[in-house]
Parts: C-alpha cells; sequence; structure tokens
C-alpha cells in the first residue's frame, strides 16, 4: 500500500484526501507506521492552519490528536479558555496550556539583552524565538503521554517552519514530525473549505495585517510590507498610540540593572516579565518602539515587517549605554561581534548548535559588573539615553577629563606614546614610497 495524500482544490469548492493503493512492499510498511499511530500532539494555536490540523490529522491517521497551546506572552485565562474550547469543538483528545513566559525569558530574552541583539541594528527578534520554546514544550509534553508524533501548522513560504521544524527534529529523537500544511500545499481557501465541509465555523473576516503579539514586541506584516518604498500607516500597529496623539509633556524613567538584566523601574523592585509589561505600557502610551525591518530570511529572500517593541529597544539601549561605562573596549568589539552572530543564528532558529552555550557562557563572563541606573526620556514617539551611573564605572574625573586634564601621565608621556603608537602606520607608509619609487625605475 502506498499512501498519497492529494488535495485537489477545483474552483475552491473540493477538496479531496485520497489514499491509494500500491504493491510496494516498502511503501506498505510506511503506510503500516503511519496508521498505527495511535497519538499525535499538534501546537495549536487556535488560528486556521491548527484548527485544519486538528481533523484532518484524525481522518488521516486515525490517531487521537492531543492540542498544546504553550503560552509564551503571559495571556490572561478568557484567552486560554477560548482557545481550549476551540481544539475541543474541532475533536481534539484532550488540550493542555503550557505557561513558558518565564522560559522564554530566562533561556532566550534575557541573552538578546546582555548582548545588546538587534537584527540589523533594528529589530529585536520579537516573536520569532518564541517557535523555539514552542516545539520544545511541545516535545516535551508528547513525551509525557507517550506520543508516536508531534505537529504544526506552518505553511512552506516562511521562517516559522524552518525554526518549529528544526527545533522538533533535533530534539524529537523516535517522534515523528508532521508538518499538514507544508506538505499539502494548502492554501487558506482550501483549509476554510475542508473545515466548513465538516461543519466547523471559520470566519469570513479578511485583516489586512497579519499581527504577532508577544511578550518581547509585535511584529505587522501585509501590504505595506510587501512594498520596501512604503510606511505602515498608523492604524497598522495594535498598542502604541501614533506619535501626534502621544502627551504633549516628556516622560522619564530609570532602569536599574544588575549583572547585565533590568531588575527595577523608578526605584521600585519588579519580576522581569512584569517589568517589561510596564515598560511596554509606558512606551505605547508615548508612541515608542515603532519601526520597520528589512532583512534576509532564513530561506534566502528578501523580507520585511513592522514591529512595535517598546520595552525591548529601550532596555537593549539602555543596557548598552552602561556597557560603555563600565566594560572595556576589547570587551565591547568582542561582545558586538559575538552578538550579531548570536543574534543571527538565534533567529535562524539554530539555538540547539552548541556554538551558542559557548556565547552565553562568553555573555555571562562580561555582565557580572554590569549594574547600574540608566535615565530614559520618552516623548512624542521617541525616546533618549539621558544619561548613566554605575559604581563600577571607568568613567573617573578624579583620573582624569577628556580634552582637558588627567593625573594618570604628562605631555612627555603623551609625546612618547604618540610616536610609538604610529609606528606601524609610518613604516607601511615609507615601505610603500619605496617601493613605488622602485617600481617606477624599473618601468
Amino acid at each position: 500500500m502506498e499512501m498519497d495524500c492529494r488535495v485537489c482544490c477545483n474552483g475552491n469548492t473540493d477538496l479531496r484526501i485520497n489514499i491509494l493503493p500500491s504493491a510496494s512492499p516498502k511503501t506498505g510498511l510506511v503506510l503500516f507506521f503511519y496508521l498505527s499511530m495511535k497519538k499525535i500532539v499538534l501546537a495549536f494555536s487556535g488560528g486556521l492552519d491548527t484548527s485544519f490540523c486538528v481533523p484532518y490529522l484524525k481522518e488521516t491517521y486515525g490517531a487521537d490528536v492531543y492540542t498544546a497551546f504553550v503560552d509564551t506572552v503571559g495571556l490572561d485565562e478568557h484567552v486560554r479558555v477560548t482557545i481550549e474550547e476551540r481544539a475541543m469543538a474541532l475533536g481534539a483528545k484532550s488540550h493542555i496550556s503550557i505557561d513558558a513566559t518565564q522560559e522564554m525569558y530566562d533561556q532566550h530574552i534575557a541573552y538578546i539583552i546582555k548582548g545588546n541583539v538587534l537584527r540589523g541594528g533594528v529589530y529585536p527578534l520579537c516573536v520569532g524565538v518564541e517557535r523555539v520554546v514552542q516545539a520544545r514544550k511541545v516535545l516535551e509534553f508528547a513525551r509525557e503521554i507517550g506520543a508516536d508524533a508531534v505537529a504544526h501548522g506552518s505553511t512552506g513560504a516562511g521562517n516559522d517552519q524552518v525554526r518549529f521544524d528544526g527545533t522538533m527534529r533535533i530534539l524529537a529523537d523516535n517522534i515523528t514530525v508532521l508538518t499538514p500544511i507544508r506538505e499539502l500545499g494548502l492554501s487558506r481557501e482550501a483549509s476554510t473549505i475542508f473545515l466548513r465541509e465538516r461543519g466547523f465555523p471559520v470566519s469570513d473576516a479578511r485583516k489586512d495585517y497579519s499581527i504577532n503579539q508577544g511578550l518581547w514586541g509585535t511584529t505587522i506584516g501585509g501590504k505595506e510590507t510587501h512594498d520596501s518604498r512604503l510606511p505602515l500607516p498608523d492604524e497598522a500597529y495594535p498598542d502604541t498610540v501614533a506619535p501626534a496623539l502621544a502627551p504633549e509633556q516628556p516622560e522619564e524613567v530609570s532602569i536599574l540593572f544588575k549583572h547585565g538584566l533590568p531588575y527595577a523601574l523608578n526605584g521600585q523592585s519588579l519580576d522581569p516579565i512584569s517589568l517589561i509589561r510596564s515598560l511596554n505600557e509606558i512606551g505605547a502610551k508615548h508612541g515608542v518602539g515603532r519601526d520597520m525591518h528589512v532583512g534576509d530570511t532564513i530561506l534566502g529572500i528578501k523580507g520585511r515587517v513592522g514591529f512595535e517593541a517598546p520595552a525591548a529597544l529601550m532596555l537593549i539601549k539602555s543596557h548598552q549605554e552602561l556597557e560603555k561605562l563600565v566594560l572595556t573596549k576589547w570587551q565591547r568589539f568582542q561582545k558586538d561581534h559575538l552578538a550579531d552572530f548570536y543574534g543571527m543564528l538565534l533567529h535562524e532558529g539554530q539555538y540547539y548548535d552548541p556554538v551558542m552555550r559557548d556565547i552565553e557562557a562568553f555573555m555571562d563572563s562580561s555582565q557580572e559588573i554590569v549594574q547600574g541606573v540608566v535615565r530614559v526620556r520618552l516623548f512624542k514617539g521617541h525616546f533618549s539615553v539621558l544619561g548613566a551611573e554605575s559604581d563600577y564605572s571607568m568613567f573617573n574625573t578624579h583620573v582624569a577629563t577628556y580634552g582637558e586634564s588627567n593625573s594618570l601621565w604628562d605631555s612627555r608621556d603623551a609625546e612618547g606614546f604618540t610616536k610609538i603608537y604610529t609606528v606601524p602606520a609610518m613604516l607601511a607608509h615609507r615601505a610603500k614610497a619605496i617601493g613605488d619609487q622602485a617600481n617606477r625605475h624599473d618601468s
């Protein structure tokens, strides 16, 4: 037997999934393997693609489908219940909500802050990293219940398929990974027809923008993001107010850091999740954190996305300013290079390459003395770092004031240093002049 899953959309009105017979013993074993599945765990969000997957997996494999929603945002209970009700209505055997917000911060956001990671110097990796966490937690649940397979609803078009697939295939061991939407090449219209034919409601509402909201920021795709020349309109941003409508008076906040991570806002100690949420609320009120990013996708093409990430941008820029006070030139030089590489691999779903642990160890070591307070001013869509102070600051006016006076050397020391410091460049300059003259004579 050979299982041939064909999806036929004739005028978007008919969707058929056929299993065709074949005499191949090899494919017969494959069919037996798939049809012997008893439990499949589906990474479930409640959207159209994962909604399609529940009845499709049940019909195709004859298995019980267990849905798992991994919360990396910290959603309220009402949203979680709505997602669970949707899963059960679609025919899930059971549903579980897994809170991974703290894990998202500890294992990922913390290192984005420590590394000052901004992809393309702009984008703080708002939601892509969540897919790694979600895939990992789904696999953990699959092992707990002894599942035969895990599944996700990513299409074959974007970055998320690589993040989900990569993580699952690295960690899955003997658990099969299924990707129905990608394997079938389904359009949204075909998925909608499939669900409605089985009596499952699908909203007719069409959205101009695809919104992905996360703890670390929100991404916005659609319309203007498909054209490199166009900005997003104010109404496309779901949470931040238009800068023109922001308060007429600026607001200042102070962020306290210890070992490279924020722990207090305006003198009040907060857990990191609450601190990020508070900063997001303050920034949103002032229209802070909006931007557009053009970059290289994992699949090799260029992509463009809008985003709003008030807390992420303020924390990264504040942390960066504090590091300028307490780290040496070469510490910062190495950090900048490693963090850029780290951010690229993290964005591209390569979190489990061992080099990532090596870079994290370097970051952890560098952050021991990164502590102090940074003041930030917000006004009409912009924020600026006003200043920073630290007990470990190397900005010591008692020793030296740049361009004025110092107690570490005198004018003779400076003259001798300048002579020695320029020796390599001077020798190179003279060697080139001698070589050029010799070549002129030879010609």
